[in-house]
């Protein structure tokens, strides 16, 4: 069957090139059979496509042969053309180790060749070098001979014939230098003196043809003579010449501009002030020298072959004549001002030249690549003579300036200078700023024993104004003076001539103690600035203790001191001085805010020496403990008086307030008088304490006032008969006692007063029920003994004591057993107490960090316990 000529193309080898789809193509092979199908209106016919599908298959068969035919063929040519390739190669290969193999040859002979022409080479030179040696030998042996004779012919023509003959001559001079030096002969002195004489007359022509040149502003003629000099004789000569002549220190030899600033000198001297941080004169100076060394350092770098060690002198002459000389003059001037004045110069002027130095580190000049002909080093190893090494920068320029300011400040930071100025700063200021405090509290204080120390200013001031028969002062008087003034001590004052101390120059005041901490401050970065580092703790632990010994022992010890004297001089019989709480107060936030500022401040400064540390943290914790010492002592003899007063009241009540005769007028007035004064004392007591204390202080404090006025009143309860009519005023008493004390709001307290209550109800109770009623409630816990002294003050006791007795009364195991733990009231009160008293501690949560700062004494002090009466 002839296939449609559409199929034939389909049947192609070409058709299965490439990108074929199964599908595509046996559509497009039925394509127009199916179409024929569709037209066809009869049963679907399937002969049609059998007979195209064959003739297609047997069409892909032969296809199928005749592309497999190909592909044999094809292998074949592969095959054959393998082998001519693998054969092509092996020749390529065999003839490249053939020409390896002949490069290796000529490389190792050119080895021997190379290595032979080396040899030769380092002989040559070293025969060129031994010729130049030989042929420099002869010249210098010549020209020292023409010396011997006083020929200088030959060195002068070379001389004249430019740059490169002065280079010659500067190189030859400074060879008959050396050699002159050595050579031992008779006429050897005449013969170096000549040489000697031409070299200063070559130096000096040499000087002034660069001092000519620096005039004109020829830099290369200067950096001509300076090469020159520096192959002459280091060239040190040529760099003096320069510094010397320079405008900026000869336009500079002027007065500091700074002693006029007056707006400086007005302000340094006040403590209050913020210390200044620069000053005008030494700020236009300082400027000036950045300028100039801008400008300094093109020239330099044109000029002379050693641009480093130039740029070194310049400014080591900077530092050790303008900069030096402008502080002499400001630290001078600040001197006769006050200490202080001279410490804030001394900083600023040490942060600004600081500042400097930072600034010129940035000139930094490289080395030049300039050096000194051949001949020069290796002559001086021929003739055995030491060659005049060039001058060379032996450190960077950091170093210099680094080693420049260091020696800048030396004479006012070395050792302890520096730090005894500081510490006699800082009493200056707190002796002046506590005088009048000081001057208060010495006068109110009791005189006591002269101390050692009184008896030498005693002495002193009696030396001080002894006198010779001229009437002037003796050698030992002046010098007792002198001790006197330095120790602040003034022998010569009159004590008539002096204010009347007031009552407000004695009291504490946070702002005083803020003061001293801010001057304080200021002295320590005023430490850290000027201090070494490797000082900066043992300096800073120095300034604390001249802190610890103002604000600790001048100030809050001498008012503490003054506190406790007060109380131990005031009358019993007199009200309490409560107002010592709000002394207390003031004392607990002064030391809250020093303890503050010394672990904020001062601690971590001496985290670098562990051993400065805890040197300071002990030294820190001994003050604070001192200071809680006097603190309780005030505390405690504060309480001894309030209870002292209240025993007073007590002692007036009056023998039969409690067994009145006229009822009418009995019953007129509420309360005993005693129960008043000791309700309004007691009111006044917790009002203060309220004010100038809070949490566990207020607390513990109010629990040792009503724990001693409930022991007093246990005591005072056995003193007086009582009525019938007399309980009840009494119990109205002891209601108002409790009530006052209810307002204390503590528990402790409540439950005292409460067993107070109870006690005094035995007095109203009618005997047919007081034996149950004592053993009832906190009266239950009691023996029957201990209770028959307040009974015995009932009116009606006699009555019926006969029949009172402890056998009567039930008795059960718990009660027995109670009963057998107490053998005094006062023993038990202490039992309902519950409670354990601590002492007064003002350091108490005070840690190496940043301490929380509490609003009030609570956490920061206890009070210690107290035996309360029985």
């Amino acid at each position: 069957m002839e296939l449609d000529p559409a199929v034939e193309a389909q049947l192609q080898l070409s058709t299965f090139k490439g990108k074929f789809d199964v599908t595509e193509f046996v559509g497009s092979v039925s394509e127009k059979l199916i179409a024929q199908s569709k037209a066809d209106a009869g049963p679907f016919d399937p002969i049609p496509f059998i007979k195209t599908f064959e003739a297609a298959v047997d069409k892909l068969i032969a296809v199928r042969k005749e592309v497999q035919a190909k592909t044999e063929q094809m292998e074949k040519s592969v095959r054959v053309s393998e082998r001519e390739y693998s054969k092509k190669m092996a020749d390529l290969n065999r003839g490249f180790e053939s020409v390896g193999n002949s490069f290796s040859g000529m490389e190792s002979r050119m080895n021997e060749v190379s290595s032979t022409a080396i040899r030769i080479g380092e002989q040559l030179e070293t025969v060129h070098i031994e010729r130049q040696r030989a042929q420099a030998a002869y010249d210098i042996i010549d020209y020292y001979n023409q010396f011997l004779k006083g020929d200088t012919s030959r060195l002068d023509t070379l001389r004249k014939e430019g740059r490169q003959g002065r280079r010659q001559v500067a190189v030859l001079l400074r060879r008959l230098n050396t050699v002159a030096k050595e050579v031992d002969l008779p006429t050897a002195d005449k013969t170096r003196e000549n040489i000697e004489k031409y070299c200063e007359k070559f130096e000096k022509e040499m000087l002034n043809l660069f001092d000519r040149c620096y005039r004109k502003g020829d830099p290369k003629m200067m950096h001509h003579c300076a090469q020159t000099l520096l192959e002459f004789n280091g060239g040190s000569s040529c760099i003096q010449v320069y510094v010397n002549q320079h405008d900026f220190f000869i336009n500079n030899v002027r007065e500091s501009k700074g002693v006029e600033d007056s707006l400086l000198w007005n302000v340094i001297s006040n403590p209050d002030t913020i210390a200044p941080k620069n000053e005008a004169g030494l700020t236009e100076l300082f400027a000036e020298i950045r300028a100039t060394v801008d400008t300094e350092a093109q020239i330099v770098k044109a000029v002379f072959p050693n641009p480093p060690v130039v740029m070194q002198v310049f400014l080591q002459r900077v530092f050790a004549q303008s900069i030096q000389q402008h502080m002499e003059q400001l630290l001078h001037r600040a001197a006769t001002m006050s200490e202080l004045s001279y410490l804030r110069v001394l900083q600023l002027a040490h942060i600004q030249t600081s500042t400097l130095v930072e600034d010129l580190k940035v000139y930094e000049l490289p080395a030049s690549g300039s050096r000194m002909p051949f001949e020069a080093g290796e002559l001086n190893k021929t003739l055995g003579g030491t060659a005049n090494t060039l001058p060379a920068a032996s450190a960077t320029l950091t170093t210099m300036l680094e080693t420049a300011m260091e020696e800048l400040f030396v004479p006012y930071l070395e050792g302890q200078r520096y730090l005894e100025r500081e510490s006699q700063s800082l009493g200056v200021l707190y002796t002046g700023l506590l005088a009048n405090f000081t001057r208060y509290h010495r006068a109110k204080a009791p005189k006591a024993k002269s101390s050692i120390f009184d008896r030498v200013v005693n002495q002193l001031s009696t030396a001080a104004a002894t006198t010779s028969s001229g009437g002037v002062q003796t050698t030992s008087a002046q010098a007792a003076n002198a001790i006197l003034r330095f120790g602040g001590l003034n022998a010569e004052k009159n004590p008539v001539d002096e204010e009347p101390v007031r009552e407000e120059d004695g009291q504490l005041s946070v702002d005083v103690a803020e003061k001293m901490l801010k001057w304080h401050a200021e002295a320590i970065g005023r430490c850290v600035e000027l201090s070494a580092p490797n000082d900066v703790s043992k300096n800073t632990f120095a300034l604390l203790r001249v802190l610890a010994e103002a604000i600790s022992t001048a100030y809050i010890e001498e008012a503490i001191e003054t506190t406790q004297a007060r109380l131990e001089a005031s009358d019993p019989r007199a009200e309490p001085l409560l107002q010592v709480l709000a002394i207390l107060r003031t004392v607990d936030l002064i030391c809250h805010l020093w303890q503050q500022y010394v672990n904020t401040a001062l601690i971590p400064l001496a985290s670098s020496s562990v051993t400065i540390r805890r040197e300071m943290l002990v030294f820190n914790n001994q003050t604070v403990s001192r200071l809680e010492g006097g603190v309780n002592q005030v505390m405690h003899r504060l309480t001894d008086a309030i209870v002292a007063w209240l025993s007073s009241q007590l002692s007036k009540q009056k023998r039969n307030d409690f067994k009145p005769k006229n009822d009418d007028l009995s019953f007129a007035r509420v309360n005993t008088e005693p129960c008043v004064a000791c309700c309004d004392m007691l009111e006044k007591v917790r009002d203060t304490a309220k004010t100038n204390l809070s949490g566990k202080n207020l607390e513990v404090f109010l629990t040792e006032v009503g724990i001693s006025f409930h022991s007093l009143l246990l005591e005072h309860l056995r003193k007086f008969p009582v009525s019938a009519t007399g309980g009840l005023m009494l119990a109205t008493d002891i209601r108002m006692y409790q009530d006052t004390v209810s307002n204390f709001g503590i528990a402790s307290l409540t439950e005292r007063f409460e067993f107070i209550r109870q006690l005094g109800q035995v007095f109203l109770l009618s005997p047919e029920i007081l034996k149950s009623y004592i053993t009832e409630n906190y009266l239950g816990r009691i023996e029957p003994s201990l209770l028959k002294p307040y009974l015995a003050q009932r009116s009606d006791w006699g009555q019926f004591e006969k029949g009172f007795n402890d056998s009567d009364m039930p008795v059960d195991g718990t009660t027995s057993e109670t009963k057998s733990r107490f053998g005094r009231l006062s023993v038990m009160m202490k039992e309902l107490e519950g409670l354990k008293l601590e002492g007064l501690r003002l350091s108490e949560g005070i840690s190496v960090g940043i301490p929380t700062l509490p609003s009030s004494f609570a956490g920061t002090f206890s009070m210690s316990s107290r035996p309360f009466a029985s």
